[in-house]
């Protein structure tokens, strides 16, 4: 039954996440096209980036992973009474902390602009937008966060359904921005800041009814003597730099994407939102899905049920995190043309935002890897090696992209191509580095039977590629949008079928993706 849970879960929170990630794709396609790439459009994405980084930095990272195994523990040892306890005085702490730091950061958003973004500086208009669309953002931090937080209650008991809707609140909220809105400012793209606010409370609304039904909608109430809440932010701390460390050589990226030509920051924006579909759909869910199992079975000491539930979501990884990758690579420069460019998104942009997805494709399976293998450290309270991981990935990164940044300029290629590659090395020094930990701990290894897995998966993906290879020169690129979209879906499904027929006919079936 909890097997079966398990999956069900997953299901839930992946087809969720695919609601929420097509509606992205329209929103990013709607932004691009309606605000082009450089100018406004790049003083958004950086004033957007930071709350938007802190939310997977504080809230869905760090604050998640410290938070879920805590709670698990008290529903397994203690009574509903001291649950709710828990909930308040967790509650109370987070609401005091991000409403001191966003009055801080509203007052400092100059300051905080030349940090992110030392390129605006010398762009007065864009410096000023970029600091008035932070003032707008930055709320945003605050009820996202407190939504993360209602989302872990609700996914330790087993609700995923209402956490994994609530980003399309934030896509149709933006969407409606851009077309309805903005041509009502002076300065159209600040509809977009407040259309990001909006959206964060309205993503916390939807919870409360179902906190209500598990009888966990308690007043907040500020205790930091407070066993739990001492745990918690103990193990918040170093896991801020840990779980997150993805999103912050992506911000890196942005840093040096500011000192770079115009229209770099919308160029790797492009690529990185194509990379995040596969890493959201699965890397996330399943990510999402395991760390309460883990977390039960870490409590009542079951290391059998423990490894079998890292060795059932790594199989889903690689299943489709390979292909992912190999495609997104093989199909950069049709991706970006069928999907962004129309209205001020133009041809340079599509190619210019090809080389960043080239270069990042890569790092898909090292980004969907992490995603399994920290909450392994996670669920069993060990934030220091992730910790540790994550400062070597961050170093990591920064020498990667002194390195490719200075291969790309000798051999004359777009320098915004180096930091993404930068960032595809970093993500697999940190896997892999995770990897080596579980292993040596005894906590989990790939078996043998991955031998024959990998085979299976690295022959299917092989034969995609070469199918895609062969069907590309017939994709139109002088054609309407519609028709190279269409073009593009006969290509994927082509790619997709390809890979399903050769996987089964090595030997691979679907019962081998049960869990356990």
């Amino acid at each position: 039954m909890a097997k079966s849970r398990l999956f069900r879960s997953t299901m839930i929170v992946s087809s969720m996440t695919m609601l929420s990630r097509i509606l992205g794709l329209v929103r990013d396609v709607v932004l691009l096209g309606v605000f082009g790439a450089g100018g406004l459009m790049d003083a958004f994405l950086v004033a957007f980036k930071i709350p938007n980084f802190l939310r997977r930095l504080f809230a869905e990272g760090a604050f998640s992973q410290a938070f879920v195994p805590v709670l698990s523990e008290y529903k397994e040892k203690y009574s509903l009474q001291q649950v709710q306890i828990l909930v308040s005085r967790t509650s109370g702490a987070l609401m005091l902390i991000l409403s001191m730091l966003t009055v801080v950061v509203i007052l400092l958003a100059p300051w905080v602009i030349t940090l992110f973004a030392p390129g605006f500086a010398d762009q007065p208009d864009k410096f000023n937008t970029a600091t008035e669309l932070l003032r707008l953002t930055f709320p945003y931090l605050l009820f996202i966060s407190m939504t993360a937080f209602a989302s872990g209650i609700l996914q330790s008991y087993n609700r995923f359904a209402a956490p994994a809707f609530a980003p399309v609140l934030l896509n149709l909220c933006m969407i409606g921005g851009a077309l309805i809105f903005a041509p009502m400012f002076d300065t159209p793209i600040m509809a977009l800041g407040y259309a990001v606010a909006i959206s964060g409370l309205l993503q916390l609304l939807i919870q409360l009814p179902q906190l209500w039904q598990q009888k966990l909608l308690v007043a907040p109430k500020v205790d930091f003597a407070h066993e739990g809440v001492r745990r918690i932010l103990k193990l918040m701390l170093p896991a801020i730099f840990g779980v997150s460390v993805t999103q912050i050589n992506l911000l890196l990226n942005t840093v040096f994407a500011s000192l770079m030509i115009g229209g770099s920051v919308s160029w790797l924006y492009a690529a990185e939102r194509m990379s995040e579909l596969p890493l959201g759909l699965i890397g996330v869910a399943i990510g999402t899905v395991i760390l309460p199992s883990l977390s039960k079975s870490e409590a009542q000491k079951d290391d059998i049920s423990f490894k079998k539930t890292i060795d059932w979501a790594a199989k889903l990884i690689v299943l489709v995190g390979l292909p992912a990758a190999a495609a997104l690579f093989m199909l950069s420069d049709v991706l970006m043309q069928a999907l962004f460019m129309r209205g001020e998104f133009s041809l340079r942009d599509a190619q210019m935002s090809a080389v960043a997805l080239q270069s990042m494709a890569g790092g898909i399976l090292g980004f969907m890897l992490i995603k399994i293998f920290a909450p392994a450290f996670f669920a069993r309270q060990d934030t220091r090696t992730p910790v540790k991981i994550g400062i070597i990935s961050v170093f990591a990164n920064m020498i990667f992209s002194v390195i490719f940044i200075g291969i790309f300029y000798l051999l004359d290629k777009p320098l915004h191509g180096g930091l993404a590659l930068a960032t595809t090395g970093a993500s697999f020094v940190n896997a892999g580095l995770l990897y080596y930990c579980l292993q040596e701990r005894g906590i989990f290894r790939f078996g043998a039977h991955w031998k024959k897995l990998f085979l299976q998966f690295f022959i299917a993906t092989f034969a995609m590629l070469a199918v895609l290879y062969l069907l590309l020169p017939y994709f139109p690129t002088d054609a309407s949008q519609w028709r190279r979209i269409l073009i593009l879906a006969l290509l994927c499904v082509a790619g997709a079928v390809t890979y399903g027929v050769v996987l089964i006919a090595t030997g691979f079936r679907p019962r081998q993706l049960k869990h356990g």
